[in-house]
């Protein structure tokens, strides 16, 4: 029947173009072309928003740096007048905006695609359980084995791929796999919850503050090998995502009408594999900073008029990590607040806005 439907749909649309006249077809093409440019605009303004949020945590601050200085800085020179300043902006305040960067990249775009693919405002790495995955993971490394370097990293890997090899091994070959998969990861983020609660009792003091520190969300441990994994990683996940954002906007028609277009189900949801490789990578370099992946993407969906858009969603999230980490830093006198306590306090109730100004849409 959806067959016979787009099959009759094109007739039709072939014949009223071969009736309309040129006028008709150019009003037809401008319509066609303004949500894309507008589209395009919002990345365009993301990106420069994105370069200022870098420039703003590398120059301001406790120590102010010129933006004069900065470029002999990046080249290794030492300033005469300041000595110390390539010291503070090579090995602490340019490595924490480099990884507030690229994670929270990695978040906005892992997040958007879980949300549009699987067609639920819930699926959120940091909701169905992706995140916390990593976090037992890793909370479980550094209190019992003492993981140092890159086997905490590795270990939040492991984690958060288990989750999600459970949650696609119940939902799959059902029709409703998306909502199946929705609600495991939420059972299985609740679990995991637990873990890390009996895991934290049973750990000595120190083993568990510093397990709460990951556990907030910090880019506390910003360092340039962490830099260049993530740098490594989303340069062989970017191609990917590109080549999956294709199947995800069809993936929003539903599973029987993209497939019909040429993108079965299972090859869009080939693109929840890309997306817990960047959420499971940016966990591990930074731990779970809360609402980024969440909001990330019907904040760039609004920006670009109500389409998605992978590569606007990570910049949101570029954006957002960037600037509450700053914010962290130099909000309240003589506090340094981890960046993930920062984007839950304006997270929550961004998120309460949005349902609500959903539900007044009809859209909730």
């Amino acid at each position: 029947m959806t067959v016979d439907w787009l099959t009759r749909t094109a007739a039709h649309a072939d014949a009223r173009a071969a009736a309309a006249g040129p006028a008709d077809l150019a009003r037809v093409v401008r319509a066609r072309r303004r949500p894309a440019r507008r589209v395009h605009l919002a990345i365009a303004a993301l990106a420069v928003a994105a370069v200022a949020a870098v420039l703003v945590r590398v120059l301001l601050g406790d120590y102010v740096v010129a933006l004069a200085d900065l470029l002999p800085i990046l080249r290794g020179e030492t300033l005469p007048d300041a000595p110390g300043a390539s010291f503070i902006v090579m090995e602490a305040k340019l490595p924490r905006a480099l990884v507030g960067l690229l994670a929270g990249a990695a978040f906005g775009a892992a997040g958007a695609m879980f949300q549009t693919t699987l067609r639920n405002p819930l699926a959120s790495p940091d909701i169905i359980g992706i995140s916390l995955g990593a976090s037992a993971a890793a909370v479980v490394a550094l209190t019992f084995l003492d993981a140092q370097g890159i086997w905490l990293p590795a270990a939040a890997l492991v984690g958060a791929l288990a989750v999600s090899l459970l949650m696609y091994a119940v939902g799959r070959g059902t029709a409703l796999a998306g909502q199946r998969m929705v609600l495991v990861g939420i059972g299985v983020a609740a679990l995991l919850s637990s873990v890390i609660q009996l895991v934290m009792t049973r750990t000595s003091v120190q083993d568990a503050q510093a397990a709460l520190v990951w556990l907030t969300g910090s880019l506390a441990r910003a360092t340039w090998p962490v830099i260049g994994l993530l740098t490594v990683s989303l340069l062989v996940l970017a191609p990917l995502l590109a080549v999956c954002s294709r199947w995800m906007r069809l993936a929003e028609l539903g599973d029987d009408l993209s497939t019909t277009l040429g993108a079965p189900a299972g090859r869009a949801r080939l693109g929840l594999v890309v997306a817990v490789a960047l959420a499971a990578v940016a966990t591990s370099a930074t731990g779970p900073i809360a609402f980024v992946a969440f909001l990330a993407g019907p904040l760039a969906r609004r920006l670009c008029g109500g389409r998605a858009s992978l590569w606007a969603a990570a910049l949101v999230g570029a954006v957002v990590v960037v600037l509450a980490d700053f914010a962290g830093d130099y909000l309240i006198p003589d506090v340094n607040l981890p960046v993930g306590v920062v984007t839950g306090a304006v997270g929550a109730p961004l998120m309460l806005a949005v349902i609500i100004t959903a539900g007044r849409a009809g859209k909730a």
